[in-house]
């Protein structure tokens, strides 16, 4: 039987680390099928989605194993059933002056609203005519069937003032 599980890994950046993770997934019989990869805070973080065939999951262990005596800590855990595609997908993208609890205040309305935060990324930056810090954000979101775009839209622009960010929202594809 097929199963498909995710690697979670974090360790010190430095060259190789991909090419660790890809070869441990392809010496156990797994098939990679996603992923996320970055350099955060001076450090490599992901996850991986590796199909492979059930009776190959020990060997994934064993050469998961390798790749952690190496100093990358990966860890192994069951990927869960993908839900069903969502009635309206939205993205939305924002940008501001960095100051804490931005992050806090966008995933409290969406989660009011039901929504799902299916993808986010973020980073502060300095801004090319200030010099000031910028926040940047985007995000791929689910909204649940009784809740309209016009609602998320709304809730979102009734923050975007007190948190001092410019927001931009957009219908986009369901992910498939």
């Amino acid at each position: 039987m097929t199963i498909q599980v995710i690697l979670s890994a974090v360790g010190s950046d430095r060259p190789g680390l991909t090419q660790s993770l890809a070869d441990a997934v392809l010496s156990a019989g797994g098939n990679w099928l996603g992923s996320h990869l970055s350099r955060l805070g001076g450090k490599y973080v992901g996850s991986v989605l590796v199909e492979l065939d059930e009776s190959d999951l020990s060997r994934l262990q064993r050469a998961i194993e390798n790749v952690d005596a190496g100093g990358l800590h990966v860890s192994i855990v069951p990927a869960g059933e993908e839900p069903a595609a969502p009635g309206t997908a939205l993205a939305i993208e924002l940008v501001g002056q960095d100051r804490p609890g931005i992050v806090r205040e966008v995933a409290a309305v969406l989660a009011g609203l039901g929504v799902n935060i299916e993808d986010f990324a973020s980073r502060a930056e300095n801004s090319a005519w200030s010099g000031e810090r910028l926040f940047r954000a985007v995000a791929r979101l689910s909204i649940p069937a009784g809740t309209s775009f016009d609602q998320v839209q709304s809730a979102l622009e009734s923050i975007s003032g007190e948190i001092m960010v410019d927001l931009t929202i957009a219908r986009t594809e369901a992910k498939s």
